[in-house]
């Protein structure tokens, strides 16, 4: 039975009790169970919407069945003879309900049961007249009549639910693209902003590196000089020293955001790229509380990486992971499994750890240059990694990590393309910090 539930009024119901008001002016007129019984089949034709609401598994049912016996009562009170009553045709609406609410195989039962409510007073008929053979064929007519009319309205709704059903997948295709169109056109728009934001770095940088460099040569003679001779001023030189050098590193890191390079793709086992970072990470902060699980699904597929550049990325998570971790331990969870995006078959990796997570204001920011959760630190890192996936012809977004409600996590999940077979090596140009 189908699911779907009509209004509790509708203009089809309106234009059925015109009908039975029709019918009530009609011979016989002054027959009262007549007209109490067109009543009650008016009154249940606008019920029908809500006896469907409350009870919408057996709710068809009561419905066909209680206009079966309506029809049955109305034929008995509008003629002589009960199986010669011109108002038989009344058996059409259980018929038809049926055929709206029920498959095909229900429909034709219900329409044997109104037939045999139909056909019940052919018994007192025969106790009064001897029909003819004319007369049995007349009645078989009708019948073959009323489970022609169930099979037509029934094949139209069914036609009319499939129809509906498609425009609804339809309707969730065209979401979805438009979807996955809104994250692509948000993707390019921060492609964008990166290059642009790249080619400044780089000539700042260029402009910046220099006189640093003096400055830092500088310090250096001054440092050695001084040592012995004046104690503060040395001090003092050390400290333009130190930070002579934090701004060297800071430069040196935008210069690689800004600089590209080129990327060998050759098709590679991702888990073994995986662990290598992971044990990279693990073997500095192996004194820290982290427990580490793992979890790859067997016969991946190849991947097209550039290792270096693939280890540098699931390194720079982890290494986060780690330090969102740092305060009170955790658990680093690893996975590794197949995947599909829009119809490319390719492997799905999740590092997902329980710490603090990242703010869901901060998730559509979190891969722009110098965005940080971190007290320390630059913002360039995500930046990194989503270049190092986006030269991969991957993507790369942030979830929650499934950790306790204090501390939910934060979740990166990086989809990377499968190889195919008999794919060359290829390089990609990226811009990475």
């Amino acid at each position: 039975m189908s699911e779907s539930k009509r209004p509790a009024i509708n203009w089809m119901d309106i234009l059925w009790l015109l009908f039975l008001a029709g019918l009530a002016v009609l011979p016989p007129v002054g027959e009262i169970h007549k007209q109490l019984t067109l009543l009650a089949i008016g009154v249940l034709q606008l019920s029908e919407g809500w006896i469907m609401a409350r009870a919408p598994r057996r709710g068809a049912a009561y419905i066909v069945l209680l206009k079966i016996a309506l029809a049955t009562l109305l034929i008995d009170h509008t003629g002589e003879l009960s199986i010669n009553s011109n108002y038989y045709p009344i058996y059409y609406l259980p018929v038809v309900t049926a055929a709206e609410y029920f498959p095909p195989l229900a429909t034709m039962l219900w329409t044997a049961l109104a037939s045999a409510a139909y056909c019940s007073y052919l018994y007192p008929a025969l106790q009064v007249y001897e029909i003819s053979a004319e007369g049995y064929e007349r009645l078989a007519l009708r019948i073959l009549f009323f489970f022609l009319a169930a099979m037509v309205v029934n094949r139209f709704v069914i036609e009319n639910r499939g129809q509906m059903k498609r425009y609804q997948e339809l309707a969730e295709t065209l979401a979805e693209t438009n979807r996955r169109l809104e994250q692509a056109q948000a993707e390019a728009r921060r492609s964008e902003r990166l290059a642009a934001l790249g080619q400044l770095s780089a000539g700042l940088a260029h402009e910046i590196r220099n006189p640093l460099a003096v400055i830092r040569g500088s310090a250096e003679m001054l440092t050695q000089k001084l040592k012995q001779a004046d104690p503060l001023a040395s001090e003092l030189a050390s400290y333009v020293l130190s930070e002579t050098n934090r701004l060297s590193v800071l430069v040196t890191r935008f210069l690689d955001f800004a600089r590209p390079l080129q990327a060998e793709l050759e098709p590679h086992e991702i888990t073994t790229v995986l662990d290598r970072a992971l044990n990279s990470v693990a073997a500095v902060r192996k004194d820290e509380a982290i427990h580490v699980e793992r979890q790859y699904q067997r016969d991946l597929p190849l991947v097209p990486l550039d290792e270096s550049l693939c280890e540098q990325a699931f390194a720079n998570l982890v290494q986060n992971a780690y330090d969102a971790m740092s305060s009170g331990g955790g658990t680093l969870r690893l996975s590794a499994s197949k995947a599909v995006r829009a119809d490319q078959d390719g492997v799905e990796v999740r590092i997902a750890d329980t710490g603090p997570g990242i703010p869901a204001e901060l998730r559509e920011q979190i891969f722009n240059p110098f965005v940080t959760t971190k007290k320390t630190g630059m913002g360039l890192g995500l930046s990194i990694v989503s270049k190092i996936v986006d030269g991969h012809h991957g993507s790369i977004r942030v979830d929650n990590g499934g950790g306790p409600p204090s501390r939910s996590g934060a979740c990166f999940v990086i989809f990377f393309p499968a190889a195919t077979q008999g794919r060359p090596a290829v390089s990609s140009g990226l811009v990475v910090s």
